[in-house]
């Protein structure tokens, strides 16, 4: 106890003022601390005991510490000295704050303690404060000054209360909040936090990484003009009025929209808006999860696409259902199916109109590997020129007068899977330009956009023109060529597989009588000769014409067809040159026979006909074939 207390006290009982606090604190300086409040000196207490006050003080679960005027202590309760495992002295030490305080605290305590003792006002802060054992604490310190009748501070009086377990709590809380935040931010949905009136206040990193904006810039905009600049035009007015209606009406709503990334490219997106209420069931905030759902997006358009195209395949006849004939030449290309089906290479399929050209690419396809995917058959005769880019490729809205909406082409239809490209051969140059970038970066773009998409298809495609006469004529790229043609499959004419003919007549009968609800017992053995004696121009297509009009026709169960039919038909059908057609070919015929004769009947190779012409081998090969020129006989006899 101090040596002047006792005299404070004697000075108390008569009335007389209290002197200036003496160091060590007074019983009325303790219990000041003690209740951290703001005394004059010039108010007369009543206090009980010296002693029983101090034990009081000791007892009290906080450490209590008197100051003077610049902060140096003179004073620690009990509590205070055995929690640090220091004596008074050096408490009331310089270094004091040094050893017990955490360093990481130091400089932020004593400029706090400075900006604090400065003035006349309570004030406090938390620090950590090591104890006897080494271990540091959290300590809540709140200083209250006792100021004399003249305003002057005359103690400090400093309590420091354990909150060691509620910053433990913080702690755990606020790694709690990191580990939500990080789960949240690792979502692969958008996350966003709306106040009650639906703007922005707070998004996940996987929405700021895909716009490649900070929040701050998110929320800068307004939510409303980000909107407006962020969601396609296209759907902006309809996301407008589904966002308003569904933030007035206060319950879960949501919408699709697409929204643009950070590339420049739109995405479709499904937001969901769900209300936060609080207990007096008012909307506090709105939570928000964006789903990217642009596969599914382009999966129902293939699947409307693929729709449109079945629709169109129904709508034509089928040439026929299945593959008829057990003759040599059709084994041989069936063979060849066998072996190409379960690659991915390009096959070209030659072949006259109405050999069944586009039922063997069904072949190919259902035999690959794509079987389960869609086959998607373009016939490139059948569409304007000027259509057949978007027909193929699609198109973006407002590309062309017409195009009100976005539409995938065939290509992206048949994604995954077979692409058909019936009378490739009439394609125009523009489009062959474009056909053989994809066939060589797997790659579309749609017109209307510049984006390259990205395409697994495969081709399969048909002609009945002679490709090499047409890339000679300049009319057909001798590149686009090489890229369709990487397997060649030559389907045979009907006239070239003549023992079939007796298979199909069967097949046909049967399918197209039961169709027309009519049973066929007997052939007419002369239609049978008729048909094997006929050149069939138009190959199984006319066949099946020709049939099928016998079955409407027909009276009785045999079946037989007028001969009138087949020779009306058959001027249709010839190929017989006008006399000005007679006179090229002649003048061709007699050029191509000269250059055989001259190269020894040989046609490639530095001194063949090809390169007297100077044409491509291949046509050459394919005029001579035409022209029926026999090269053999130009060939000269070796030296024996």
């Amino acid at each position: 106890m101090p040596p002047d207390s006792r005299q404070v006290d004697v000075q108390q009982k008569r009335g007389e003022p209290n002197p200036a606090p003496t160091r060590g604190g007074t019983p009325q300086e303790l219990a000041t601390a003690a209740g951290a409040g703001d005394v004059k000196l010039t108010e007369p207490k009543l206090l009980p005991d010296e002693e029983e006050l101090r034990r009081i003080i000791d007892l009290i679960p906080q450490t209590i510490v008197v100051l003077s005027p610049d902060g140096k202590a003179i004073y620690a309760n009990r509590v205070a000295l055995e929690y640090t495992g220091l004596s008074l002295d050096e408490v009331s030490a310089d270094n004091f704050r040094d050893r017990v305080f955490h360093p990481e605290d130091l400089q932020r305590l004593r400029e706090e303690r400075q900006k604090g003792l400065s003035g006349s006002v309570p004030f406090e802060n938390e620090q950590r404060a090591r104890g006897k054992d080494g271990k540091y604490r959290w300590f809540l310190i709140r200083y209250n000054p006792l100021i004399d009748e003249r305003g002057n501070v005359v103690r400090w009086y400093a309590t420091g209360t354990d909150i060691e377990y509620r910053k433990q709590a913080e702690t755990k809380l606020r790694q709690e909040e990191r580990e939500l935040r990080q789960l949240i931010d690792f979502l692969p949905q958008h996350v966003l936090v709306l106040d009650k009136d639906g703007t922005l206040l707070q998004v996940n990193k996987t929405m700021l990484d895909y716009k490649g904006f900070t929040l701050e810039e998110m929320k800068g905009g307004g939510t409303r003009e980000r909107i407006n600049r962020d969601v396609h035009p296209d759907d902006l007015e309809r996301v407008q009025n589904e966002r308003s209606a569904g933030l007035s009406r206060g319950v879960l709503f949501e919408t699709e929209k697409r929204l643009v990334g950070k590339d420049g490219q739109f995405r479709w997106f499904l937001f969901r808006y769900n209300p936060v209420l609080n207990e007096a069931g008012d909307i506090v905030r709105w939570f928000a999860t964006a789903t990217d759902i642009e596969d599914r997006k382009q999966a129902e358009d293939r699947v409307r696409n693929e729709a449109v195209a079945l629709r169109e395949q129904i709508d034509r006849e089928s040439m026929f259902e299945d593959i008829v004939g057990s003759s040599e030449a059709l084994r041989k290309v069936l063979r060849q199916v066998a072996r190409v089906a379960p690659s991915d290479s390009t096959v070209l399929i030659l072949g006259e109109t109405g050999t069944g050209k586009e039922l063997i690419a069904r072949a190919i396809h259902k035999r690959s590997k794509r079987a389960d995917r869609a086959f998607i058959g373009v016939n490139c005769a059948a569409i304007p020129t000027s259509l057949i880019a978007s027909e193929l490729f699609g198109h973006e809205k407002g590309a062309f007068t017409g195009a009100t909406q976005r539409r995938l082409g065939r290509f992206e239809s048949a994604n995954g899977g077979t692409l058909f490209l019936d009378e490739v051969g009439d394609l125009p140059p523009e489009i062959q330009i474009a056909l053989l970038r994809v066939l060589q970066e797997r790659e579309i773009e749609r017109v209307g956009s510049n984006k390259p998409i990205s395409i697994d298809v495969r081709v399969l495609a048909a002609t009945h023109h002679d490709l090499d006469a047409l890339v000679a004529e300049g009319r057909f790229r001798q590149d686009l060529l090489y890229r369709l043609s990487v397997v060649p499959i030559q389907i045979p004419s009907l006239r070239e597989r003549k023992e079939d003919i007796p298979l199909l007549v069967e097949y046909f009968i049967g399918r197209l009588g039961k169709k027309a609800g009519k049973k066929f017992r007997t052939i007419d053995k002369k239609t049978v000769r008729l048909f094997e004696s006929y050149q069939w121009p138009g190959n199984v297509r006319e066949l099946q014409n020709v049939i099928e009009r016998a079955v409407i026709l027909s009276e009785d169960d045999t079946f037989s067809v007028d001969e009138a039919w087949l020779k009306q038909n058959a001027p249709q059908f010839s190929d017989s040159p006008t006399a000005l057609n007679r006179v090229l070919l002649r003048r061709e015929k007699e050029m191509i026979e000269s250059a055989l004769a001259e190269s020894g009947g040989r046609v490639s190779g530095p001194s063949g006909a090809a390169a007297k012409l100077r044409i491509p081998t291949r046509t050459l090969d394919s005029k001579i074939k035409r022209l029926g020129i026999n090269k053999f006989q130009f060939k000269k006899p070796q030296a024996s």
